[in-house]
């Protein structure tokens, strides 16, 4: 079974590099259109965006299916979400900003989808510094899961971040939204039984 779960964590590693590989693939032959710079900053950021959707998505499925080897995967899938947002955020201060300090404080004050997004990425520093074993034991269980729960937070604001930052046609953002309140309205409704249950 270990040696089962190694190569589906092999996988799960691979898959969750293809967009990345697309993106240099695309950059390379030039079919990421007019503006490539925009198109592989505005990417790596919905990237970002959709594996924190499936991090949070690996709880339900496990309540849902009974099957708890789900739990095995959302540490990795986590630590990509923290990647491809990095990798938002350096495209943005490097090839937007060009590292100027002072531009980029300009821009974070005076443009709400860029202050929304900075807060995102800031507050998903954290969860991948105590994202380790020896970090969930430092601090506890308690004190780890109730940090953790900045993740929800952080789904809410990055889908903010993206709904203001699409000048037209609002239809995606609109979409993970949808999924976002899904995914935090089981965790309200399972609270919720839970709750019912003790008191029972």
């Amino acid at each position: 079974m270990q040696k089962h779960i190694t190569s589906l964590k092999r996988l799960v590693f691979i898959i969750s590099l293809l967009p990345l590989s697309w993106l240099i693939y695309a950059l390379l032959t030039d079919k990421l259109g007019a503006n490539p710079i925009e198109a592989v900053t505005r990417d790596t950021g919905v990237w970002a965006l959709r594996f924190i959707m499936v991090t949070l998505l690996i709880s339900p499925l496990r309540k849902l299916t009974g099957i708890n080897h789900f739990i095995r995967f959302r540490r990795m899938l986590g630590l990509f979400a923290f990647f491809y947002a990095s990798m938002h955020m350096l495209l943005y201060l490097g090839l937007d900003q060009f590292f100027d300090v002072q531009e980029i404080w300009l821009d974070i004050v005076k443009r709400p989808f860029i202050t929304i997004g900075f807060i995102s990425f800031v507050l998903l520093i954290p969860l991948t510094v105590t994202s380790t074993d020896k970090m969930m034991k430092r601090l506890g269980g308690r004190r780890w899961k109730k940090l953790h729960y900045l993740i929800y937070l952080i789904v809410v604001l990055s889908c903010v971040h993206f709904y203001m930052l699409v000048k037209q046609d609002k239809t995606e953002p609109l979409i993970y939204f949808f999924i976002a309140i899904l995914l935090l309205g089981f965790r309200v409704f399972s609270q919720r039984r839970r709750s019912q249950s003790a008191a029972s």
